[in-house]
């Protein structure tokens, strides 16, 4: 079984991607920067508000591939300053209480919108 699911992103037809990915147990949500409802940049300026704008995508995306936060067992936070690592990770830590997944942060260059300070990338396994 393979499911594709979209955001209704402008660049999932562009690039050729989906914003998640379905195959057996295991879905895997792709890089998710903070576009705001109806486009744009989600909380100019803020890691958080950027961050929570994140997981609320692909939370979305998890949910339509049949997965919960529950489900994820690994994140990659991506972050173009990586001194405000704890914006991101406070966070992280309220999202995933309980649930703990293994995680990364690391520092990128940049994001194809300058505007994007944070994009996420999560890994989940529904059923175990």
């Amino acid at each position: 079984m393979r499911r594709l699911v979209s955001s209704g992103s402008p660049l999932e037809p562009i690039i050729g991607f989906s914003r998640a990915v379905r195959a057996g147990p295991y879905v895997v949500v792709a890089g998710t920067a903070p576009i705001a409802e109806g486009g744009g940049t989600a909380c100019p300026g803020d890691v958080a508000g950027q961050t929570r704008r994140c997981f609320e995508i692909a939370e979305a995306a998890l949910i339509e591939a049949g997965a919960s936060r529950r489900d994820v067992i690994r994140t990659r936070m991506m972050l173009t300053d990586i001194t405000r690592w704890r914006e991101a990770a406070d966070v992280h830590g309220e999202w995933f209480v309980g649930v703990r997944p293994a995680c990364t942060f690391v520092e990128v260059k940049g994001f194809i919108d300058p505007a994007w300070l944070v994009e996420i990338e999560i890994d989940a396994v529904v059923g175990e």
